[in-house]
């Protein structure tokens, strides 16, 4: 039906990053159980770095690491939650190489529901504040970059920010056109335009005019994932669109104790980093 409304698809790492160029805030969320919803992020980074944005705020970072993190170039198991999965580390990480100053904005403990959202935003509102040359690029959880609507009874991080701010963010949906292992989960959508399109990468839809498609009001552009296609086991977007390519090793390095985990990591970090990718082997 896209199509035949006179939409045509585009990449996403292409297009997002054009679609981002008048703004002073870029939200991007995720799902934080899905590994392939932040493997687009990743590459957006470096796009967006060349466009001006130079502050990476990422959830769930631990205020006690931040500097050390900075200095240090790349994220341990005392940098955060989520960073101990290898493709959030990679975010942070490739953030650093690229040169954004990496921030928390995480809200104190004692917050939750509405309170947590404002206070999420008031920190993202200071660092802006606080340097008026900064541009900032935001990874966040779900629904928490929506800009209309309720969001758990109240408002959402991106509404409050907006509120405090008076800035538009662009607002980037990544989390519900995706493809899951069970096929009865996928959104009714994504089968129809993964079956019609047959994307090889992340991509988005535009009309004639460039103007983005968003599958629900509240976000501006809705990125639709490819359906996942397996190689030894392992889904192909750890490549992370073309960035990094498989390399095979051999089994024997456990030495026969099982279940063992085979860690990959960069030659110039120490053993405190979190690897680049690891899988457990347990035949």
């Amino acid at each position: 039906p896209l199509t035949q409304a006179g939409w045509h698809s585009v990449p996403a790492l292409d297009y997002i990053p054009q679609l981002a160029k008048p703004y002073r805030a870029v939200f991007l969320n995720e799902a934080h159980n899905i590994a392939l919803t932040r493997t687009l992020t990743v590459r957006l980074l470096k796009p967006l770095r060349e466009e001006g944005f130079n502050v990476f705020a990422v959830e769930t970072l631990y205020p006690s690491d931040i500097a050390g993190l900075n200095k240090r170039g790349y994220p341990t198991a005392a940098s955060g939650f989520y960073t101990r999965e290898p493709i959030y580390a990679e975010m942070v990480r490739t953030a650093l190489k690229l040169g954004y100053k990496v921030v928390a904005y995480e809200a104190d403990q004692n917050h939750t529901g509405n309170a947590r959202e404002a206070q999420q935003a008031e920190n993202l509102v200071k660092i802006l504040k606080d340097d008026p040359n900064a541009k900032l690029v935001v990874n966040a959880g779900y629904a928490h970059i929506q800009k209309v609507g309720q969001f758990l009874g109240a408002q959402s991080m991106a509404q409050h920010f907006m509120k405090d701010s008076g800035i538009t963010p662009l607002s980037v949906e990544q989390t519900i056109l995706i493809p899951h292992q069970d096929r009865a989960m996928n959104h009714p959508d994504y089968d129809a335009i993964a079956n019609a399109v047959h994307p090889e990468q992340p991509i988005a839809f535009v009309d004639k005019n460039g103007k983005p498609w968003s599958l629900r009001p509240g976000y501006d552009v809705s990125v639709i994932f490819p359906q996942e296609h397996f190689a030894f086991g392992r889904p192909g977007w750890l490549g992370l669109w073309g960035a990094r390519v498989p390399f095979t090793i051999s089994g024997n390095l456990c030495q026969r104790h099982w279940p063992c985990m085979v860690s990959a990591r960069y030659a110039d970090e120490g053993d405190d980093a979190i690897p680049a990718d690891r899988m457990v082997l347990d035949p």
